[in-house]
């Protein structure tokens, strides 16, 4: 099968495309044609050589596929040969087949676009676990995301209006910030503009955020405080500022206020079908109905993973984007 595959770190020049073995699925394993692949921001840090896969892991870049069942283990029966599924992978979404346990396979509503569904798995795990398992959001609340037109960002301001909650985003300009209200957000800041502590206290008459998504962190864990409600919480899912936090114990112990880092990708296997369950039953039906929906960026074919991934440093996409086959 064709692979996006990488030597040694380095930039977006370092990814070529390869013919390599195809994959075989093992015991409890089912086997996905893909039809196209998230990209992420861990890819860029695996090929940087600040993320490597985690052990056991394929070594290609890729966390998140669609595509159709094309075989499966004897011991796997939720599935059959064509069902159109998305799966959450710990590596090797950039390639044309990809062996998955079928626990951490999704099947994908008819009214979704099978190539937009590989837009799915990674953001809505990723919020359900970290918003709404971790973070605890509740309908009524208010969430504040960071970088609302990312990924991440645009379907945590989905899943949290569709359940009742209110959002607030941050996004670096206007376009982006139309982006974010058209989803449900209904406080917008520019952070290049606007001091975010500043504006959401001041459009909460002081009262703050209930649970703050921030992929950010470094400098923005001390302002996420100033922010935070009275026994809010804080979920620390990246740290794309490459900096150190300064922890104001006393300004958080003051407000009873919680902080959570977590990770996806390394989970055990057992924890992400965990996760994943929950994402089947109580997430699934609001993409299956279309009041949550994978908002695409721009499709490239394999043969320019680089510039994708390029796309994605220069962070002006709004939603995902996508590798088809």
């Amino acid at each position: 099968m064709r692979a996006c595959v990488y030597e040694g770190a380095g930039d977006a020049s370092v990814l070529t495309i390869r013919t390599v073995e195809d994959p075989e699925p093992g015991p409890g394993q089912v086997l996905v044609e893909v039809a196209a692949a998230g990209v992420n921001r861990a890819d860029i840090g695996q090929r940087q050589g600040s993320y490597p896969p985690p052990p056991g892991a394929s070594p290609l870049p890729g966390l998140e596929v669609s595509g159709v069942v094309a075989a499966m283990a004897d011991d796997v029966t939720r599935f059959r040969v064509g069902d159109r599924v998305c799966a959450l992978l710990a590596g090797g979404g950039y390639a044309e087949r990809v062996a998955v346990d079928a626990r951490h396979v999704l099947p994908v509503p008819d009214s979704v676009d099978l190539i937009d569904a590989a837009g799915l798995p990674e953001a809505v795990a990723t919020v359900w676990y970290n918003v709404f398992q971790r973070g605890r959001l509740a309908p009524g609340e208010l969430l504040l995301v960071h970088g609302g037109s990312s990924g991440i960002g645009t379907m945590a301001i989905q899943l949290a209006s569709a359940r009742g909650s209110r959002v607030a985003a941050t996004a670096g300009n206007r376009a982006k910030l139309d982006a974010c209200a058209a989803l449900g957000a209904d406080i917008l800041i520019d952070y290049r503009a606007q001091d975010f502590v500043a504006e959401l206290l001041a459009a909460t008459d002081g009262a703050g955020a209930n649970v703050v998504l921030d992929a950010i962190a470094g400098p923005y864990v001390e302002r996420d405080i100033q922010a935070l409600a009275l026994e809010g919480r804080i979920v620390l899912i990246g740290n794309q500022s490459g900096g150190e936090a300064a922890l104001p114990v006393g300004r958080l112990m003051a407000k009873r206020g919680e902080i959570h880092g977590t990770t996806l990708r390394a989970q055990s296997a057992d924890a992400k079908a965990a996760i994943l369950q929950a994402v089947l039953s109580d997430a699934w039906p609001l993409v299956a109905s279309g009041a949550v929906r994978p908002i695409i960026d721009s499709r490239f074919p394999l043969e320019r993973a680089a510039d994708a991934q390029l796309r994605m440093e220069g962070s002006e996409h709004v939603g995902k984007i996508l590798l088809t086959m």
